[in-house]
């Protein structure tokens, strides 16, 4: 099975990332995760894109924050698919990193997730392996239902509460 890239613009972001690594690793998929810069470390960047598909990943999720053009600059120099994590940062509470993420010109795309949004980044990762892993759709499935049966059982809950409080 292909493996997946976690790329962070800096080590700050790993709180916010870990959780991506996390949803990965815990559907048994391979991931790496790496430290480079769009504007510090561009070479790194972009030999690592360059390289992926032929070290066996699938997928590239890319999170940085303010200026955040480390999706687009990796996604510049691979044609595997790469989806952006724009993360928050305290002047202007990830707007920046959500516009810099999303706005990419035409024949260049990045999937973006919402700001901070890892768990989604690592599970559209993980679905867009499942198109040719029929064992990982299943996981997949399996946990949606199992997401479902959570939030029937707390609205149950509810209506109980509700119902007592009524007398």
């Amino acid at each position: 099975m292909k493996k997946i890239a976690v790329i962070m613009g800096s080590d700050s972001d790993l709180p916010v990332v870990g959780k991506a690594v996390e949803t990965v690793r815990s559907f048994g998929v391979e991931c790496e995760a790496h430290v480079y810069s769009a504007h510090r470390t561009p070479a790194e960047a972009k030999a690592f894109a360059e390289s992926a598909r032929e070290h066996g990943f699938g997928v590239i999720i890319a999170a940085a924050g303010m200026a955040a053009h480390l999706a687009g600059a990796l996604a510049a120099s691979t044609t595997l698919p790469v989806i952006g994590i724009p993360v928050k940062a305290a002047a202007l509470d990830g707007l920046d990193a959500l516009l810099a993420t999303v706005q990419m010109p035409p024949g260049i795309p990045v999937a973006t997730v919402g700001v901070d949004g890892a768990v989604n980044a690592a599970l559209l990762a993980l679905e867009i392996l499942a198109v040719s892993e029929p064992e990982l759709a299943e996981k997949l499935a399996a946990k949606r239902a199992a997401d479902k049966a959570k939030v029937l059982e707390k609205d149950a809950a509810l209506e109980a509460k509700l119902t007592a409080m009524r007398g």
